[in-house]
C-alpha cells in the first residue's frame, strides 16, 4: 500500500525540467513554471492532498484519490475517494473504477519518498523509504477527470500498487505490498494512452531493491492527530532505541 508520501518540490520549474522529455512541447509557459508547489515531508492521502501528476498531454493539479467520471451521487464522492487512494495493479483491469484508466488515462507522480510500517511484536514502526540515485521516485498512477453537475472539473488519481521486492517484504511485513515505481526507461512508454495491455502488464512489476534506500523514522508519526507535515518526519533514528 501507499497512503504516505513525501514531496518537497517547492518549485513547479524544477517537476517540470524533470519530466520535460514526457510533458508536450509547448510546456512549460512561463506563468505555469513560476507557481510554487505546497511542500510536504509527511502527507496522507487520506487528506486528499492536490499534487502535480504528469500525463501524456501535460501536466495536472489533482486530488489523490481517484474520482470515477461514471459517478451520479456526489454524496458518495467521500467514501469513494477514501476507497481509491491506491490501485492493486494485479486487478485494476477489473475493477470498476480503474478499468478505463488503467487503459489510457496512466499518469506519473514524482515524490521525493515514501512511508511505510514494519510491524515487530504487534507494535508498528515507520520507515522512511527513498530512491538510492536521490532523484526522485515516479510512482505510476491512474487519473480520471470527473464533471459536477455545475460544469466544475475535478483531476483525481490512485497510485498503483504491486507486490512487494525483498526489501519492502521485510518492512511492510504484514501486506507485502509497495507503490509500482517506474524507471526512467519506461516513465515514457507508461504514459502512452493506446500502449497494448501486454506492455502495461511488463511495466506493473516491483522496482528492485538496489535502487532504494530506508531508514526508520520516529514513533510520533504513528499519531495522526499531531502535526506529522515537519522535516523531523524524515529523520532517521537509531535502531537500537526501536528493538
Amino acid at each position: 500500500m501507499c497512503y504516505n508520501i513525501a514531496f518537497l518540490q517547492k518549485r513547479l520549474e524544477n517537476y517540470v525540467k524533470r519530466y520535460e522529455p514526457i510533458l508536450p512541447h509547448d510546456l512549460p509557459s512561463s506563468k505555469l513554471v513560476k507557481k510554487d508547489l505546497p511542500v510536504y515531508y509527511f502527507v496522507s492521502g487520506f487528506e486528499h492532498p492536490v499534487l502535480p501528476v504528469i500525463a501524456n498531454d501535460g501536466l495536472y493539479f489533482s486530488q489523490w484519490g481517484l474520482i470515477p467520471h461514471w459517478v451520479k451521487d456526489e454524496n458518495k464522492i467521500p467514501e469513494i475517494m477514501k476507497m481509491t487512494l491506491n490501485a492493486k495493479s494485479e486487478t485494476a483491469f477489473e475493477k470498476p473504477s480503474f478499468k478505463k484508466a488503467i487503459n489510457s488515462q496512466r499518469c506519473l507522480l514524482g515524490i521525493d519518498g515514501f512511508y511505510e510500517w514494519k510491524t515487530i511484536n504487534k507494535m508498528k514502526y515507520p520507515y522512511y523509504i527513498y530512491p538510492s540515485n536521490q532523484d526522485l521516485f515516479s510512482l505510476g498512477c491512474l487519473y480520471d477527470i470527473y464533471i459536477q453537475p455545475n460544469g466544475t472539473t475535478i483531476h483525481s488519481f490512485s497510485i498503483l500498487t504491486t507486490a512487494a521486492n525483498p526489501m519492502m517484504e521485510d518492512i511492510h511485513n504484514t501486506r507485502k505490498r509497495m507503490p509500482l515505481i517506474i524507471s526512467r526507461d519506461d516513465e515514457k512508454n507508461w504514459v502512452k494512452p493506446d500502449l497494448a495491455t501486454e506492455e502495461i502488464n511488463q511495466i506493473m512489476r516491483p522496482f528492485p531493491e538496489s535502487g532504494m534506500q530506508a531508514h526508520p523514522v520516529s514513533t510520533r508519526l504513528n499519531s495522526p492527530t499531531g502535526n506529522r507535515n515537519t522535516p523531523d518526519a524524515m529523520n532517521p533514528i537509531n535502531h537500537s532505541l526501536l528493538f
